[in-house]
């Protein structure tokens, strides 16, 4: 029998491109889940940038300089928010976005520069990549895989599921 006081949170993993539509659909889904479980659930971003939007690489390494100064939800949520504006707006949209949420746009800048976070980002990607995923929102919990590129129809009582019997398990 395991002692619940060290097991850690359930991890959801996300995989997520800042540009979707989808992904900004499932935010609702994602904010649910986190007023239900609390700390009990721990929901990772997962990066897993789209040929087809030329600015979700930089706006994939805006969100990890976000999580270096203590952001990185509410600025991926901000930039999901604003999807449709950043092909057209590109990285200034970005920096916008960090000023607006107080953090050190400076920073943002060169981070986008000088590429730090890329390895996280690239990492993310070939991971996904590895485990199947081929759109976004990708999630794995319990390690099962839950495409949500099609349809998010189901998938928030899905992982409520996995969730539930992996917190009876601990």
């Amino acid at each position: 029998m395991t002692d619940s006081s060290t097991t850690g949170p359930v991890v959801l993993d996300v995989w997520c491109e800042l540009q979707c539509v989808d992904c900004h659909t499932a935010l609702a889904d994602l904010r649910a889940l986190r007023e239900r479980y609390g700390d009990r659930l721990d929901v990772r971003l997962r990066h897993f940038p789209l040929d087809k939007h030329r600015h979700s690489f930089a706006a994939a390494q805006a969100a990890e300089e976000a999580v270096e100064q203590g952001q990185g939800w509410p600025y991926a949520e901000a930039v999901l928010a604003r999807h449709a504006e950043l092909d057209t707006r590109g990285e200034p949209l970005l920096i916008e976005i960090a000023r607006q949420l107080g953090l050190d746009e400076e920073e943002f800048d060169t981070a986008l520069i000088d590429g730090r976070h890329t390895l996280i980002v690239d990492a993310d990607q070939a991971e996904g990549k590895a485990i199947g995923v081929t759109g976004t929102p990708t999630y794995v919990i319990g390690g099962e895989r839950l495409d949500g590129g099609k349809s998010q129809e189901g998938l928030r009582e899905r992982i409520e599921e996995i969730t539930d019997r992996l917190l009876a398990e601990s």
